[in-house]
């Protein structure tokens, strides 16, 4: 999920680094395949074949794609598997449902069809509510879990900061989106360069998803109005080995809810990133996959 400028102040005048991944070869990578629930998801089966199995959840109005930048810098050891959750990028998108075990199960079912007995989890904002979900649910298909900006909730009576009030903008959108409107170039924005056609591509996308998906992902799988209580109740059950990554610029999972998730995880490894907001692994792509690479080959 790209932040606007109201929350970054971009650093228009720098050159962004180039990626090391030809994004039309990446995009035509993508497979689909048609789930015992109906669903098609669409993922990326790369890396090592006869690897240690890495699975790669993305945030909320994005796609597989979203890893590009880190992944020349994971561990060529691993088999890669990134996928686009429903609702995003070339998966199904249905009337129903989006909250975080829909998610959760598509991927169980994913796995089964890849015949993927146990792996790390790998999720980035809505992508590590949805890891956590995995770990909790099915902790025998679960390795190791990595939560790159997450949280464990938003503790009733905490403050709100209606100049960052995402959820009123989106519902304040109309159809057809508009890829290079202001919102849209504010919702992708970065507080550090990134490659400008990476970005171009992602809005893209994310204009192709239906509002109607939108606002289910913000009512079901996003609500803020019982996800303290719904995450707490759960978390518990993540016995896996965790690893919490956090930029400390990050102006959606800012310290309140991510003690939340370090209280409710306290055997967790955790690391933040000085000066990097809510996309950490585009800003600094090879120092968050150093972390992610020593974690999991412990």
């Amino acid at each position: 999920m790209g932040l606007g400028t109201a929350m970054y102040r971009s650093q228009a005048a720098a050159t962004a680094p180039p990626l090391q991944i030809d994004l039309d070869a990446f995009d035509a990578q993508k497979k689909t395949m048609a789930l015992p629930n109906g669903e098609v998801l669409a993922y990326i089966d790369m890396g090592n074949a006869s690897g240690s199995p890495v699975v790669l959840i993305h945030g909320y109005t994005d796609n597989a794609r979203d890893w590009v930048p880190m992944l020349p810098y994971l561990s060529k050891n691993f088999r890669l598997i990134l996928i686009d959750i429903r609702g995003h990028g070339q998966s199904s998108k249905p009337e129903c449902c989006y909250s975080r075990l829909d998610f959760a199960y598509d991927i169980k079912l994913l796995l089964d069809a890849l015949s993927v007995e146990r792996a790390d989890i790998v999720g980035h904002s809505l992508g590590s509510i949805i890891a956590q979900t995995f770990a909790e649910y099915w902790p025998e298909r679960t390795s190791r879990v990595v939560l790159i900006s997450s949280t464990g909730g938003t503790p009733r009576g905490t403050p709100k900061k209606p100049q960052f009030d995402y959820a009123s903008e989106i519902r304040k959108l109309k159809e057809p989106l508009e890829p290079d409107s202001p919102f849209m170039i504010a919702w992708w924005d970065s507080p550090t360069p990134v490659d400008p056609d990476f970005i171009r591509r992602q809005r893209r996308d994310a204009a192709g998803i239906p509002l109607r998906v939108w606002l289910a992902v913000l009512d079901q799988g996003l609500s803020a109005d019982n996800a303290y209580a719904d995450l707490q109740r759960t978390l518990p059950r993540l016995q896996a080995p965790a690893l919490l990554i956090w930029g400390s610029k990050d102006p959606i999972m800012e310290e309140p809810v991510r003690q939340t998730l370090r209280k409710a995880l306290p055997n967790a490894k955790v690391k933040i990133f000085p000066g990097l907001g809510h996309n950490p692994f585009w800003e600094d792509p090879r120092g968050v996959a150093d972390i992610i690479n020593a974690f999991l080959a412990n």
